[in-house]
Parts: C-alpha cells; structure tokens; sequence
C-alpha cells in the first residue's frame, strides 16, 4: 500500500507560488514497497532564492526503509577528465567538420580567415578566466542564469532562462540531432531523419534519467572520438604540407584578397568565429556536481580552451592544404570534401566522424540544459517540480523530460535553421551580460571571498569586443537581432504574472498542486537534501556591509 501523498504550500515565489510539490508522510505503512520506503521523510521545499527550506518531519512510522541512510542530492561524480570532455564535447560540434566556410567567406582572404579563428580562441579564453571566477566565487548550477540572478536581480535571471529554455537549447538540440540523423540515413532513408533525430533524444533522455555516470561516460568516449577525427585531419594536413603541398598557405597567396572586407564583414567573420566556440561555458551549469570544483572547474577551463583553440586552428590549415578557397566556399560539408580528396576507399570515415561528433553533442546538451532548468526551478522561475530528482538514481528527470519535449516540438513544428540566427545573437549577448556581472560584482561586493580572481582588464577587454561585434550585427543584420530582442522581451509579462504576481487565486495554487503531486507520482521523484558543499568548499563570504538580503546565495 502506498503511503499518503499530501500537498504542501510552497514558500517560492514565482510560478512554484503556491505549488507545493507533495510530501511523502514518514516510512512505508503495511507492506509498502521499497521505492515508497526511500520517498519517505526525504521531501524539501525550494525558496524563492535558491536556499532550501527545512525538511518536513515524517509522520510516524516503523522507520525508514532500507533506501533512506542515503541522502537523496545531486551526485559529485564528474571529475577533471569528465570536465574537460564536457567543455570540449560540448564546443566542438558539427560546425568545424561541416561548414567553416562562413569565416572564409566574410575574411576575404585565407591568412585572415585563420587570424579570425585563433582571435575567436583568445577572445573565449578571456571570457572562460571570468567564467572560471564567477563559478568559483558563486559556486551553484546554472552557469550564466544562476550568476545573472544573484547579480542583477529576478527579472532579469527569468528573462535569461526564458529565452534558454524556449529557444536557445531546444533550437540547439534540434539542429544536431537533424545533423546527426541526416549524415547516418540521408544516404539510405532521406525521409526518416526526423524519426531517427527523435530517437536518439530518447534514448540520450533515458541514459540521462537513468546515471550521470553512464552521461559522462558517453560524453567521454565520443569526445575521445571526434578529437581522434579531427586529429585524423589534422596529420593528413601534416603530410601534405611535408610533401609540399601548401601553396594557399604561403604568405603571398593567403593574404591575397579576393574582396577588400569591411568593418561589417569583419565583424560578421568574428561573430562567426565566436559561435563556433560556444558550449564552453556549459562546465559552469554543472558546478554543484564537480568533484573539488574550485579546484577542477578551472582547471578543465584551462586544459580545455587552449586544445580547442588549437584542434581548430590546424583542422582550418589541414582544410586549406588540400583545397583551395574556392573549392572550400562551394562545399556544404567541408570534411567530407577533404575525406574524399585524400582519404579515397576510407572517405566515409568523415560521415562517421560526424555522426559521432552529433551524437556526443546532443548527449552534452541534454545533460547541461537539464540542469538549467533545474537550477530556475530551484530558483522559483519554474515549476517546482523541475527541482526534483529521482529517489534512487538522484537525476533531474522531469527537468531532462521538459528539454526532451520542447526540442521534439520545434523539431516537428519549428523551422530549425531559421531558429538558430536568432539562437546565435541570444547566445552572445547573454555572454556580455554575465560578464558584465563580474565587474558589477566586484563593484558590490569587493569582500567576497573569490579563490580566482582575473584582472580587471581581461573582462574588459572581453567587453570590448563583445560591443564591436554586438554594434555592427545590429547595422548589418537589423532584422535578426531585432527579433532575438523581442524574443527575449516576451519573458517580461510571464515574469509579472507567474512570478511576481504572489496572491494567485486558490484554484490556481490547486491545480498546480494536483499537477506536481502527478508528476512525483509517475517519475518517482523528490527535493533534493542540502549537500555537504560548503562544508568541504567552504562557504562564500559577502562583504560585512552587507545586508542579510544582499548576502550570496549558497549552493545545495
């Protein structure tokens, strides 16, 4: 017999106002089962600021069940090695197999095609070092949202998440897994690629629902995998180059333009440049499950950036040695041109390469998107219910089911590569943001106790850049940008309503009541307990003059 299920108003406030995500009352009556057993006495209310509220006493009982000795929290399994593969895994996409044309284009000339990609490696390493000592000075999931929420306030924390969980990784997520999908079946199935995107995110969803270390070890091998591939390419670069083959590369012909770029070319070749490298903030949503993370997140920032600064600067090279750049801007898949060129009966090790490369992307993806969404749950700018996580396997599974879903929608209903313009601006902007929280923060709360600490210059000379590349994508692409803005602005009203808007009528607090009971029924799930995270990192110290409201959230 189960035990009994009652709802608890919650204290969030935000559309959690009034949830209540149910209490499991005390141990198992009769011949409950284990799983009931576990559920038991192990519920936690989430705070509208991220601090969670005392657990419930159970009711009594016989005791807890044989699950129960374990506390039900978020998992510190992910180590340097997992943290690099995660930073890398999740940059180096389909992009620089398919197509790195798009800086070719704009540059006018190969030498300053390659000087883009090296500056668009310099520019992501100053903003990681801000990343590296906001992660570590704020040490909570979430990444960019946690950081722009205890920064700047509520609102402008929701309108971050918003744009993220509506558009910015589903329209991601949807992108690789129709990649992947397209260079497995296209071939064979033209028509099933759609079947074949969905299928792969359900099985990546189940994986992800059911281990985090099952997660990691899937990211781990298949960046093993793709840096292998790309480094496939870049010793057949080697090899013609020593044979002799390299006329593009001399110093004559690769500053020989074929167009005379202008400022806004140039800006649109950075900017293309830059995207290539997002994911590699994506380390910093995961924080609260790094082992040692004040030691490890930077760590893997610093091991990490640099080899793909690298990996990608010599694939452009090796590109270059075997294709000249008109050849290189007619191909839609650069890599599979290169492959067939120099690799002749083993050509289709590129189309693999590919599919590879996707399919540990997507895994990548779901496994830091969910905990985004996990963190604005926690936060109360999401329903409670996405701050669960499993009795047992201690994973996010109703938030990974919500990421699973909006990228099946937009993948039936939304024209993807139309989404990713307005994902790409979204992306960069939320970039400079949080970057501009580092000197805020610095501003605000100069005693906060900060174990890195870059100098002022890096994020300013980040901040820089960011505005060049920010002014001149409004002059050359108004339109864009103009809709990436409005995307973004719609999250305001929902902000007012589910967030701010407190006394919600009582049939509301009801229905969301009903609806959060239902869904730690069907997925087995509960708040997670406080984890020992400050006890072994040590808690952040916000400046004495501080108010008690102004203090730093700390992690759980």
């Amino acid at each position: 017999m189960r035990p009994p299920v009652s709802a608890v108003r919650s204290p969030t406030v935000g559309l959690t106002d009034g949830l209540a995500a149910a209490r499991i009352d005390g141990a198992a009556q009769g011949e409950g089962t284990r799983l009931d057993s576990e559920m038991a006495g192990h519920t936690q209310q989430p705070s509208g600021r991220g601090k969670p509220g005392p657990a419930p006493s159970p009711s009594p009982g016989p005791g807890p069940g044989p699950g129960a000795s374990e506390p039900v929290t978020l998992k510190k399994e992910i180590g340097l090695v997992s943290a690099c593969t995660i930073i890398i895994g999740n940059i180096i996409g389909s992009g620089i197999f398919i197509s790195p044309k798009g800086v070719l284009e704009h540059s006018g000339s190969v030498g300053l095609a390659l000087f883009v990609w090296v500056l668009g490696g310099g520019v992501t390493a100053l903003g990681s070092l801000c990343y590296a000592e906001l992660g570590v000075a704020i040490p909570k999931s979430g990444g960019d949202y946690a950081y722009v929420t205890e920064i700047f306030g509520g609102l402008a924390g929701f309108l971050l998440l918003w744009s993220a969980v509506l558009i910015m990784y589903p329209t991601s997520l949807a992108v690789i897994s129709m990649t992947f999908s397209n260079y497995v079946l296209q071939p064979v199935f033209p028509n099933s690629s759609r079947v074949l995107s969905m299928a792969c995110l359900m099985l990546l969803t189940w994986v992800n629902s059911s281990s985090v270390r099952w997660a990691t070890r899937i990211q781990d091998i298949f960046t093993g995998g793709k840096l292998l591939a790309l480094s496939l390419i870049i010793g057949m670069g080697f090899v013609q180059i020593f044979q002799g083959h390299f006329e593009e590369l001399r110093p004559s012909n690769a500053f020989d333009f074929w167009m005379t770029p202008s400022v806004g070319h140039l800006a649109l070749a950075f900017l293309q440049g830059s995207f290539a490298f997002s994911g590699w903030n994506f380390l910093n949503y995961v924080t609260e499950e790094l082992v040692d993370p004040r030691k490890n997140l930077p760590r893997a920032i610093f091991i990490s950036i640099p080899l793909v600064t690298f990996v990608y600067t010599f694939t452009n090279i090796a590109y270059f040695t075997a294709m000249s750049p008109q050849e290189l801007l007619a191909s839609n898949a650069v890599a599979v041109t290169f492959g067939e060129k120099l690799l002749g009966y083993f050509s289709w090790v590129m189309p693999v390469s590919v599919a590879l490369s996707t399919f540990g992307g997507i895994n990548g993806y779901l496994f830091t998107s969910s905990r985004l969404c996990f963190s604005g749950a926690r936060e109360g700018h999401l329903p409670s219910l996405l701050a669960m996580i499993h009795v047992r396997r201690c994973t996010p599974i109703p938030a990974l089911l919500v990421c699973y879903g909006a990228t099946a929608v937009i993948l039936l209903v939304g024209d993807t590569y139309t989404l990713i313009n307005y994902v790409s601006f979204i992306n960069y902007l939320c970039y400079g943001v949080t970057i501009l929280g580092l000197l805020v923060l610095r501003w605000k709360r100069p005693a906060l106790h900060r174990p890195i600490k870059v100098n002022l210059l890096v994020p300013a000379a980040y901040l820089v850049f960011w505005a060049f590349l920010l002014v001149f994508s409004f002059i050359s692409e108004p339109m864009v940008c103009g809709v990436g803005v409005i995307i973004i602005l719609t999250g305001v009203p929902i902000f007012f309503l589910g967030v701010f808007w407190r006394s919600k009528p009582k049939c509301v607090h009801r229905l969301t009541e009903s609806m959060t009971r239902l869904g730690q029924e069907l997925c087995f799930v509960v708040y997670p307990q406080g984890a020992p995270e400050e006890a072994e990192n040590g808690p952040c110290q916000p400046s004495p003059l501080l108010s008690a409201a102004d203090k730093p959230l700390k992690t759980q």
